[in-house]
């Protein structure tokens, strides 16, 4: 499976979730297809991918997709991880509720500064220093980087050497993955400009639309 096809996998899965709160047992592949943008031909022949079958009829059984989804994603375990960098966007992410619901327990955070560090808090924020060691007697395998620029390479090299599998770094670089370890970047002023590309494209287009009716009375 590719990146593309596990992050509608998770789409599935959330609205799946938001149906049986409401009660439905069954849904159709073009109900998932609607609810996600995507075509009922693709929503099936992921599920087909992941061994996952229905019927016209009868449609996919909500319970049975949401089991097998789970499995496939690691949600059906505890998924532990640690942060890395303790400011604000650190520390919003170690107070955020949606965690739990996901299956994600931050079970500790990381961060350079002494008046940061308190290992008394629910989720305990440890001494930088701390991190290889802990990484390793936990074996946690993801973590996310919340920390400046000049420090992401070497953070992400002790955390590689310490086990992690996956970091998800919010540092302002991009960060290269190996063979050991995948690294999902996340830049927030690229994407808010792609944003502000796609509203200005958007109104062009509606412009032009616009223009096109005017002339054709």
């Amino acid at each position: 499976m590719n990146k593309d096809m596990i992050q509608r996998l998770s789409r599935y899965k959330n609205i799946l979730y938001k149906l049986k709160s409401l009660g439905f047992v069954k849904v159709f592949s073009d109900n998932l297809g609607d609810a996600v943008g995507m075509s009922s031909a693709l929503v099936r022949k992921d599920f087909a991918t992941v061994g996952l079958s229905g019927n016209k009829r009868g449609g996919y059984r909500i319970d049975e997709l949401i089991e097998k989804l789970n499995t496939i994603l690691g949600k059906d375990e505890i998924q532990r991880i640690v942060i890395v960098g303790c400011g604000k966007i650190g520390t919003a992410l170690i107070n955020y509720h949606g965690f739990s619901r996901e299956g994600i327990k931050v079970v500790a955070g990381f961060d350079i500064k002494p008046e940061v560090v308190n290992p008394q808090l629910p989720v305990p924020i440890l001494d930088m220093a701390q991190l290889g060691e802990f990484v390793k007697k936990e074996s946690i395998q993801v973590a996310i980087m919340t920390i400046p620029e000049n420090a992401a390479a070497q953070v992400l090299e002790v955390l590689v050497a310490s086990g992690v599998k996956g970091v998800l770094n919010f540092a302002p670089v991009q960060l290269k993955g190996t063979e050991q370890c995948f690294i999902q970047n996340i830049n927030i002023a690229l994407e808010i400009e792609n944003l502000f590309y796609y509203v200005r494209f958007a109104q062009k287009t509606e412009e032009l639309s616009t223009k096109m009716r005017v002339m054709k009375k």
